[in-house]
């Protein structure tokens, strides 16, 4: 038995070693991250000050808090990543349920074209989104909540682009689910929808916490919508597309350290709220895996 169980702990180790080799340019990075925003300077991973001797540290890259643009930018980006978590979850929920319930003409067709509209990426679709969102922009109606350059039609983009996942993702977990409850549910007199929110709903509770972080965490980092979509500057930006304005003088030298605590700072909320559950957005992937055609 021992010469049975060595090679498996040798393989875990090896595997264990590999992985961590992999994992050194991803930790060294958060490191170099962590260590630039309190330093004055760096040179590499050794903070230095302005005469190049080792220390200088300050929070001096820090007083961008004290700015109300950061500000603006953050709750542009907390109305994107809760209105974006909100629809796709609403959506996907009912969506999937009828997909994995529910017979009818045009399902398996549906659930193909859903995956293909899933493999365009967003990059492709930025000309036809901007004629649409102009066209809202028409409308005295939506122009003010979904039209161009407001969060409204951003969250829109954004929520369609993340729907063809979500659905997929929710049908899977409630693939998961007997049938057998469902069906002592409709016998007992209990109607469609009062069958899915009663019954299945809290069943696949799990997926939906899993599929809200994800969600959540897609919208609060995202960029490319909102910097293609959001461009009256101040009041008008995101988090990201914050951090980029900040990258993109011609005239003002970058200052690097300044720049990773803005970075820190955008990163802050996703880690807390990854620790506190990645127990749930792990199970993304195990739920997914359940659904069938």
């Amino acid at each position: 038995m021992k010469n049975k169980k060595q090679p498996i702990e040798l393989n875990k180790i090896i595997i264990f070693i590999v992985l961590l080799i992999l994992s050194i340019p991803i930790i060294l990075g958060y490191l170099w991250l962590i260590i630039s925003t309190f330093a004055e300077v760096t040179h590499g991973l050794l903070p230095v000050d302005r005469n190049g001797n080792f220390g200088g540290f300050t929070l001096e890259n820090w007083n961008f808090i004290f700015e109300k643009e950061v500000w603006l930018a953050t709750w542009n980006t907390l109305l994107l990543a809760l209105f974006m978590t909100v629809g796709v979850v609403a959506v996907s929920s009912l969506a999937g349920y009828a997909l994995s319930r529910i017979k009818f003409n045009g399902r398996k067709e549906f659930l193909s074209l859903t995956l293909v509209l899933h493999a365009f990426p967003s990059i492709t679709l930025l000309i036809a989104i901007y004629f649409v969102l102009k066209f809202f922009s028409g409308i005295p109606v939506l122009k003010l909540f979904m039209g161009y350059n407001t969060i409204g039609g951003v969250v829109l983009v954004s929520l369609a682009m993340q729907l063809p996942l979500g659905i997929w993702l929710m049908k899977g977990f409630f693939d998961g689910v007997s049938w057998d409850v469902e069906r002592a549910a409709l016998i007992d007199g209990c109607s469609r929808f009062r069958t899915f929110w009663n019954i299945m709903f809290p069943l696949v509770r799990p997926g939906i916490a899993a599929l809200s972080i994800f969600s959540f965490m897609t919208g609060w980092s995202s960029f490319i919508i909102p910097y293609t979509f959001l461009s009256g500057g101040a009041g008008h930006e995101v988090i990201s597309t914050y951090l980029n304005s900040m990258m993109s003088s011609d005239t003002i030298s970058i200052n690097y350290n300044l720049l990773a605590a803005v970075g820190l700072f955008q990163l802050i909320p996703i880690l807390i709220f990854y620790f506190f559950n990645q127990n749930y957005l792990m199970k993304i992937f195990s739920g997914g895996t359940h659904g069938g055609v």
